[in-house]
């Protein structure tokens, strides 16, 4: 990606990465599955010892406030995805992408995450900006590539920002109670 859109794009995911990983470096182990309202998403041990997401096919109202374990699965679940369009290989589907079952192997897994994507971005040549990408949106045909791009780095910045919340409200919650 030598464009100047490329560059920018890059630069706005550098930016975005730096601040999820500037929050990952303080959590704490139990900041992962705390649940920070009763109507809360998480991750939950599944029969067979994976890890499954609370989800519901239509959004609920209201909608369930997510732990950080839930925001990091989402965020393993779409970049999962969205790297293998980039890639060109079959989509994994949603219920194949499990936690990985604890704070620290999730932040791991994260990082592998970021590493394919940087190999996906490093294999884009100039032009692969331009063509026709189906993801996040399959139907409409004026989507390209760079918007497929611009997307992760936007919907990383919004899971950014509520992992930063989250962690931000636990913390103060924790100083003013002691431990919880």
């Amino acid at each position: 990606m030598n464009t100047s859109r490329g560059a920018l794009l890059r630069k706005q995911f550098d930016l975005t990465w730096s601040l999820l990983d500037y929050h990952v470096q303080r959590l704490e182990p139990g900041d992962f599955l705390w649940e920070p309202a009763p109507l809360s998403w998480t991750v939950r041990p599944a029969a067979d010892g994976t890890w499954a997401a609370d989800w519901a096919e239509d959004e609920p109202d209201p909608v369930p406030v997510p732990t950080i374990g839930w925001l990091s699965w989402h965020i393993g679940w779409w970049w999962s995805v969205a790297t293998d369009h980039v890639r060109g290989r079959a989509p994994r589907e949603r219920a194949e992408i499990t936690w990985p079952g604890d704070g620290e192997a999730a932040v791991a897994w994260l990082r592998g995450l970021r590493d394919d994507w940087l190999v996906a971005l490093d294999g884009l040549g100039d032009g692969d900006l331009d063509a026709t990408a189906s993801f996040p949106v399959p139907d409409d045909p004026g989507f390209t590539v760079a918007d497929t791009l611009a997307w992760v780095n936007a919907e990383l910045m919004k899971n950014v920002a509520e992992i930063g919340q989250l962690r931000l409200i636990r913390a103060a919650q924790r100083s003013a109670t002691g431990p919880l």
